[in-house]
């Protein structure tokens, strides 16, 4: 029989630099008084208190800069390659400072399989060699970067770590989940993408499973791409950095595509025999649509929104946020985790707590 995965421990891991009160000052000066109210009405139903940057803001949100460091002058922020060489710096550092707080101590040498997702930046010698440095994992530790995938990536570095450990129950298996999304700011008077900036945060999560309990049991996964709905949502690679298209349709379209699927997300059993729900904070009309599509309790989703309040969106980070709240619950009980991204698409996941 194949072995079980369980995640073991989660590691959480934020910048220093809060920001969500700047970049909606920041936001509002680049439109017009009458479109300004109503971006400030909208931005304020959003459910998010703070978000955190690896850069820090500049003192004026009307002034020149967005940034400290005068790297996001108004009228010139800097290209693609000027931001992928800023990646390449916060990155490790950030990465490093989740990884730390699993606080691996001697399992650091034993680490068979480091699993890095990532979808703001990019650099080769990467990531996963950054983390093989950094925190003394052995030279000859197998990785895989799982890359550009959005927020859901999470969800599939999971699913990996779980065929690995069946595989081979000794494997030990760290999954690193890296975002900087603040990187990408844009200047835009567009109204749509400026609410959309207003969502992210930076964000890191380190995760350790293994064959042996307890913690959180890996179950059973599944992925819907509705196809027809796949430029609703998209992350392409511009001269002036990433650009994220995010239609307010999107929270309709998973409503509806939740709705269809529902008996193969939850292997044919109905909401309410799900204890735990583990859902990706993509926006506060994001969770408000799960809730109606699965006609969930209103407390079935705290553990999201509570997530979403003090740290925004974090893309791929963001659900693991979420399921270190899931190992603080009591054995025996069934969760749901889900995470949605461009294509587009949900990635889902079934597991258990285990003592």
């Amino acid at each position: 029989m194949p072995a079980n995965a369980y995640i073991k421990r989660i590691a959480t891991a934020v910048p220093d630099h809060e920001v969500h009160q700047f970049y909606l000052r920041f936001a509002a000066s680049m439109l017009a008084a009458d479109r300004r109210r109503i971006f400030e009405r909208m931005a304020g139903l959003g459910g998010i208190e703070s978000r955190f940057s690896c850069f820090a803001p500049a003192l004026d949100p009307e002034g020149p800069a967005a940034d400290l460091a005068g790297t996001f002058i108004r009228g010139a922020f800097p290209g693609t390659a000027a931001r992928m060489a800023m990646f390449g710096e916060a990155a490790p550092v950030l990465a490093q400072k989740g990884v730390d707080g699993l606080r691996l101590g001697n399992e650091a040498s034993r680490i068979t399989h480091l699993i890095a997702t990532t979808c703001t930046g990019f650099s080769a010698p990467g990531i996963d060699l950054d983390l093989i440095q950094r925190c003394g994992l052995p030279e000859g530790v197998e990785r895989t970067m799982i890359g550009f995938m959005g927020c859901y990536a999470a969800i599939n570095g999971l699913k990996l770590a779980r065929h690995i450990v069946r595989s081979d129950p000794q494997a030990k298996v760290l999954l690193v989940n890296i975002e900087i999304c603040t990187l990408h700011l844009k200047e835009t008077t567009e109204l749509e993408k400026l609410l959309s900036f207003c969502l992210w945060g930076d964000g890191c999560t380190a995760a350790l499973v293994t064959a042996e309990p307890p913690g959180i049991e890996l179950d059973s996964f599944h992925c819907i791409v509705a196809n027809e709905r796949r430029q609703l949502m998209t992350w392409d690679i511009r001269d002036n950095g990433f650009d994220m298209v995010l239609s307010g349709q999107v929270p309709a379209a998973i409503q509806d595509v939740l709705q269809r699927n529902q008996g193969a997300i939850l292997g044919g059993r109905p909401p309410d025999a799900i204890d735990l729900w583990a859902v990706h904070p993509g926006g506060r009309s994001v969770l408000d649509a799960v809730e109606r599509a699965l006609k969930l309790e209103p407390a079935a989703l705290i553990s999201s929104r509570e997530v979403l309040r003090r740290y925004g969106n974090m893309s791929s980070a963001t659900v693991m946020f979420v399921m270190a709240e899931m190992l603080k619950a009591p054995s025996g009980l069934l969760g749901c985790g889900m995470s949605f991204g461009p294509g587009l698409t949900a990635e889902t996941m079934l597991f258990r707590t285990v003592s």
